[in-house]
Parts: C-alpha cells; structure tokens; sequence
C-alpha cells in the first residue's frame, strides 16, 4: 500500500474494509465523503457469474491511480482525499472489487469527483478481469471494456 501525507493506493489480495477507506478519506474539512464501491453481481448480461478473478501489474497499477488522484485534484481543487483500493484474485458474488473514495468540503463535487476517479480506473488501470461463468466457461474482459454505469 502507498499512502501520501492525503491519499492512498493499493492493491490487494486480502478483502477490502469499508472502515478503512472511510477512516482515510475522513479530514476536518470535509463536508461530504463519497466511496463507490464496486462488488461481484451474480450477471453480465443476464449469463450467470459464479466468480470474477483480478490480475493487476501492480507497480504501474499504483502509478495510474497516482495519475487518476493528480487529474481529480486538478479538476477539483477542494478534494482533502482521494483513496483508491482494488482487489486481486479470484472473488466471489458479492465481494467488494474495489473501493474509491473522494473527501471533499461538498457533496456535488465529491459526488462527480469519485465518478472520475472510478470511470477513469476502468479505462486505464492495467487491471485485467476474467469472468467464470456458471456453465464453467470463462472468458477475459480487457481493459477498456467495462461499461460506465
């Protein structure tokens, strides 16, 4: 895990903790903290999902979500923290994926300011996701690929 003086990236194979996220997104000046976060569903696209399993290049993971925290502070300039965290491995329906967090003196900004920070990950970390589908198939997302929702 990297943690600055503000933020904090990581990437990890253990679950990912709601409190801990919240805890290092909390600052006194805070008006509004907004944490996402992104968990197994049971479909994609209506084919049943038994399991979604992660791989990350790590080292250049942390560096695009550095790049993801500088861009989101730049665009909103009142941002105190910005925490992004994802899971490794194979995980199960209903298991948190990953957990971004945004603190921020209002809520209009924190709101649009992890919707950034989220929809941007998806689009440019080195994080691959395999599916296993529940007739035991399994086929690869690439990165790009995800849908904005």
């Amino acid at each position: 895990m990297l943690t600055t003086t503000t933020d904090s990236f990581r990437i990890a194979f253990a679950p990912l903790s709601l409190d801990e996220v919240y805890r290092l997104a909390d600052d006194s000046a805070n008006g509004a903290i907004v944490v996402m976060s992104g968990m197994v569903r049971d479909n994609t696209e209506g084919k049943p999902v038994v399991a979604l399993e992660y791989q990350a290049y790590e080292p250049m993971a942390i560096e695009v979500f550095k790049q993801i925290a500088a861009q989101t502070r730049q665009d909103w300039s009142d941002i105190t923290r910005v925490v992004i965290h994802h899971r490794t491995g194979r995980l199960s329906v209903g298991e948190i994926s990953v957990l971004v967090a945004v603190g921020c003196p209002h809520r209009s900004e924190a709101f649009a300011a992890c919707k950034y920070a989220i929809d941007t990950l998806k689009h440019n970390a080195p994080i691959w996701k395999k599916e296993h589908w529940a007739d035991g198939s399994t086929s690869w997302v690439s990165i790009g690929a995800c849908e904005e929702e």
